[in-house]
């Protein structure tokens, strides 16, 4: 209330916008005086919790790129973009026609959109990466946020239902409809990861069909799907990861929910805490107890099929079917419990992988090489360059980083040099210094326009094949830990 302006950009607390941000999204603002909101992506240069733990930064796409990459581009089509909290200027105007943003439930972004929409407004999405954050740093942290956005969408279908009401077309009802159902998934992933059991422990049939005919109608199905779903998502989600994602979270978010849908008026807004460090890597077992419950019945279930093989007491093909079916829940449930293996983390400060041209001056005689960064922060990085000199632990130099033709020098110091590579730190950054490094590492204006080129292409095979591996691990790291805590436990008793 206290700004004057015709527009108001947001950003989330720790997101540092590129200095071309209003160059990219006020276009389509000052041309069209009836768009309310453009949205731009929200990019993340840390891992969050899955690719940190699981090793498979940059190597396949996260969480949320299939959001921002796939689903708010057929959203855009529709005039059915969302605001999603940052990353966003939006039309005073507009805000002031729904008074204000929204603050009945706990995600105030897609409902003030929702408002804007059913007054006649139109939103806009540029996928264009012009900011960029920090993700969630610990898998706690992560399943948290996730609880947040599934109660908030849901007290949104409760109390202003898009299906209902006037104000929005078919296709924009569709679309806001579909993002808020969405996270009622929990019960459902819970059920099927408890079905094949109902077979193996009790002896009862969960389809009213032969096993061969689930053979024959279902498989065929399946397969159907991953291929389909690969070849429209494959570049935004790789094969089975979305199997991997609901399960982490499907214990948390059943209740949040539901409870949702009885009470939407409960709950309240939790900020997500960033900026953590991880003294040494642990298993979560608070956040992973769920996943150790349902990956024991699974592998308790698996037994008890092969035992009825064994003695003859069952249907051969119905327990080969349910015994498959529970190996499978296994893996998914060995990589959720891959993921609680929290990672150490012990910088304050995040490094980038980032490859600029750069020089470095030594202040003993002012000889400068010409090298490459391979990783900056605002506490050091790391540089090569083949006739790097031999230099000693705490020499002073300038490095000077090359962008658009320009130099930005940075004082540093030598941490460790070996061979071709330097690492340096900035022990005593001016204003004047760390602006220059801000400017480096996050405000260039392409500063994040190839970040997502270097993920592996989607192969289903190999996606299941890497999902495995995780599980194994997963597994083979877990079952040792819980016998030593309950040891411990034990001992202390």
């Amino acid at each position: 209330k206290q700004c004057k302006g015709d527009f108001v950009t947001i950003f989330d607390c720790d997101h540092i916008p590129t200095r071309s941000f209003l160059q990219a999204a006020m276009g389509w603002l000052v041309k069209d005086k009836r768009l309310a909101m453009v949205q731009l992506p929200h990019h993340f240069y840390t891992p969050d919790p899955f690719e940190r733990n699981l090793s498979q930064y940059k190597d396949v796409p996260n969480e949320g790129e299939l959001f921002y990459g796939l689903i708010q581009r057929g959203n855009d089509l529709w005039n059915a973009v969302f605001f999603c909290g940052s990353c966003a200027v939006m039309r005073r105007k507009a805000l002031d026609d729904v008074g204000g943003i929204a603050v009945e439930t706990v995600t105030e972004d897609a409902h003030t959109a929702l408002r804007m929409h059913r007054q006649g407004w139109h939103t806009a999405f540029i996928d264009v990466p012009q900011a960029s954050g920090l993700a969630t740093e610990s898998l706690s942290a992560h399943v948290g946020q996730r609880i947040r956005w599934a109660r908030g969408m849901v007290q949104i279908f409760r109390t202003d239902n898009p299906l209902l009401g006037r104000g929005l077309t078919l296709s924009q009802r569709l679309c806001y409809a579909s993002a808020m159902v969405h996270f009622l998934f929990g019960i459902p992933r819970i059920l099927f990861l408890l079905a094949p059991l109902a077979y193996l422990f009790l002896g009862s049939n969960i389809f009213n069909a032969a096993p061969l005919l689930v053979f024959a109608y279902a498989l065929p199905h399946l397969a159907h799907s991953i291929m389909t779903n690969s070849r429209l998502q494959g570049q935004f989600r790789h094969s089975f990861w979305a199997e991997v994602y609901e399960t982490v979270l499907s214990v948390y978010i059943a209740i949040p929910t539901t409870m949702a849908l009885i009470a939407p008026n409960l709950g309240s807004f939790n900020v997500t805490a960033k900026g953590g460090i991880n003294k040494r890597d642990y298993f979560d077992i608070n956040i992973a107890a769920p996943h150790l419950v349902l990956a024991g019945l699974n592998l308790a279930g698996v037994c008890m099929g092969f035992y009825a093989l064994y003695i003859g007491t069952a249907e051969p093909k119905a327990l080969y079917l349910n015994i498959f079916w529970a190996c499978y829940n296994l893996v998914v449930l060995g990589a959720a419990l891959s993921v609680a293996w929290e990672k150490k983390q012990v910088r304050t400060t995040n490094r980038i992988e980032l490859a600029l041209p750069a020089n470095v001056y030594r202040v003993e005689d002012g000889r400068s090489i010409h090298c490459m960064t391979e990783n900056l922060s605002l506490g050091g990085g790391l540089v090569s360059g083949v006739d790097l000199p031999p230099m000693h632990v705490g020499e002073e130099l300038i490095l000077g980083l090359e962008i658009n033709q320009r130099e930005y020098p940075v004082s540093a110091e030598v941490v460790e040099h070996s061979g071709s590579q330097l690492r340096v730190k900035f022990p005593l950054l001016d204003g004047e210094d760390e602006e220059r490094l801000v400017y480096a590492m996050f405000c260039r204006s392409n500063a994040w326009e190839s970040w997502h080129e270097e993920h592996e292409v989607d192969r289903p095979m190999s996606a299941l094949s890497r999902i495995l591996g995780h599980a194994m691990r997963g597994l083979g790291r877990t079952i040792p830990e819980v016998v030593r805590l309950n040891q411990t436990k034990k001992g202390a008793a």
